[in-house]
Formats: structure tokens, C-alpha cells, sequence
């Protein structure tokens, strides 16, 4: 597994004796380690890590491991992470409450290293069986691209980051030409085809691309870190390909799909993530208007005049 792809472990605790012993002994398991010495420094690291586990200790002195975990569990970009409560007071007190705010185990001090990796091991497969149960959630059926719960999730969570760390982000938006027309020539199983032919073209794209079925023939590709120009060559690629497409059950038939395309910097203001859809959205109906099997860019009135 890539270093990268390994799952993280972050460990919060005031006690550097303890930060250099998990250091030590846990050197050869197949996880990134972590450190965080003050519980607010170990909520920020929460947020920008989003790890897999924390091994949170509950007598710290900023504020107190049930105070952590309660913060955690209330913002929604840290509320599914596995928390581990560790504490020298091993009070069934202690336990009860951790475990009713949310923790997923507890370990008192001091700790069994050998106990401490078998329920590590335990929380991250539980983690790794929720993640996959979660993303099955989120799998469009048909066409095996994420669905659009998936889609509006993850474009708030790219917007965020587009402006928060002042990265282009783009968004294509496509339709298949004349979709009706083809279900109701060719039948709804040919329709079916079509879509997941298309659906293998969008997914077939760059890795860091996000496709997503947006609603029957339409579909949404998220593009981070892609200025417009960019992303502009990457959807002219989507439409020849798909242009070119033959269909052996119909000898001739030609099916085509049109691309309205925008970017944070030129969608309709302020920028949102809803005026970004509602931008490429506007750029796909004017594919459409002006013949359909073409891609085209936002225009906003003002650049427009």
C-alpha cells in the first residue's frame, strides 16, 4: 500500500513520553502516526488530517478529552472519525461517558502496547467496513459513477477548498442529445447501454476528476485544482470520444452529448457551489441552443457585452 493510502492515526495527548513511546512501537504497522500535544492544536490536525482513528487522552489540560470529543462529533467533517479514549483514571464513569459521547473504545493507562494494536486494528476495520457500506450508499446503480447525493457533498467540500486555500475549481455539466427520442426508438434497455457507455467515457478520465450522474441523462464531472482552459480541453476529449461511439445494434446511429463548462472565477456571482451548477448549467443550454454536440464555456452578461 502507498504511504499515502495508509490509514492515519492521530494521537492527542499533553505527554511527550507518550507521543515518543507510540512512535517507538507502532514504527512497523502499516499506519501514518500522527502527533498532537494540546487538544486544540489536535482539533485543527482533526480537520486537516481527517484521520481514520484518535487516541485522544482525556485528562488534558486546554480542555478535557470529553470536551474534544464533543466538538468532534459536532462538525460534520470530523463527526465520523473512530475516537479511542485513553485515561490513568480508569473509572467505569469515565468510560460510560465517553463511550455516550461517541467514542468507539477505552484504554486505560498504562496500556498494553500489544492490547493497544489489536483494538487499533479493531477500529480501523470497523472504520474501513463503514467507509465501504457508505460509498456503496452513494453508487449510482446503473451507470457505476457516484450518484448525486455524492456529487452535492463533495462539490461543497471542493468549493471549500478551492477557497480556502485559493484553487481553481471547474465544473462540466453534460446531457445527451436527444435522450427521449432514443428510449423511445430503440427501447429503454438500448437507453440503459447508452448511458453506461457514457458513464465508461466520463470515468475513464484524469484520477483526480469527479464523475457523478446528476439525474437521468444528465451528469456532473467536479475538476479540482483545474483552471478553465484545462478543463475546457479535458471535456473536448469527453465529447469526440463519445461522438465516435458506434453501436452495432444500430448500424448508423450517431449519438452525441452537449457540455456547459465554468469555473469559481467566471461563475455567476457571488460564487457558490449553487451558482456554479446554475453557471454550467446555463453554458450547457446554450450547447444545446446552438446545435447541440459542441462545448461551451459560461458566459456571463458582462463578459458577454
Amino acid at each position: 500500500m502507498n504511504e499515502v493510502n495508509l490509514p492515519k492515526l492521530l494521537v492527542i495527548d499533553d505527554s511527550e513520553l507518550i507521543h515518543r513511546l507510540l512512535r517507538s512501537r507502532l514504527q512497523n504497522e502499516r499506519i501514518q502516526l500522527h502527533s498532537a500535544s494540546s487538544s486544540r492544536e489536535g482539533l485543527l490536525m482533526a480537520r486537516d488530517l481527517k484521520p481514520d482513528v484518535i487516541l485522544l487522552d482525556i485528562d488534558m489540560p486546554d480542555l478535557d478529552g470529553f470536551e474534544v470529543i464533543a466538538r468532534l462529533k459536532a462538525d460534520p467533517d470530523t463527526q465520523d472519525i473512530a475516537v479511542i479514549f485513553v485515561s490513568a483514571a480508569n473509572e467505569a464513569g469515565n468510560m460510560v461517558r465517553g463511550l455516550d459521547l461517541g467514542a468507539v473504545d477505552f484504554i486505560a493507562k498504562p496500556f498494553e502496547i500489544v492490547e493497544l494494536k489489536a483494538r487499533l486494528r479493531s477500529a480501523l476495520r470497523v472504520q474501513h467496513l463503514v467507509r465501504m457500506l457508505a460509498q456503496k450508499a452513494q453508487i449510482d446503480g446503473l451507470s457505476g459513477l457516484w450518484n448525486r447525493s455524492y456529487f452535492d457533498q463533495r462539490l461543497n467540500a471542493e468549493f471549500a477548498e478551492s477557497v480556502r486555500y485559493n484553487k481553481p475549481l471547474t465544473l462540466i455539466l453534460a446531457d445527451i442529445d436527444g435522450f427521449k427520442a432514443t428510449n423511445d426508438q430503440f427501447g429503454h434497455l438500448f437507453g440503459d447501454i447508452v448511458i453506461e457507455r457514457f458513464a465508461n467515457i466520463l470515468s475513464s478520465g484524469r484520477v483526480s476528476d469527479i464523475a457523478c450522474r446528476y439525474g437521468g441523462e444528465e451528469f456532473a464531472i467536479i475538476l479540482p485544482q483545474t483552471t478553465l482552459s484545462e478543463a475546457l480541453e479535458v471535456t473536448e476529449r469527453y465529447r469526440a470520444q463519445f461522438a465516435a461511439v458506434t453501436w452495432p445494434q444500430h448500424s448508423g446511429l450517431s449519438i452525441t452529448a452537449s457540455f456547459g463548462v465554468c469555473d469559481t472565477e467566471s461563475s455567476e456571482a457571488p460564487p457558490t457551489p449553487k451558482s456554479l451548477i446554475t453557471s454550467a448549467d446555463n453554458a450547457m443550454y446554450v450547447a444545446k441552443q446552438n446545435g447541440r454536440n459542441r462545448v461551451e464555456r459560461y458566459m456571463s452578461k458582462v463578459q458577454s457585452t
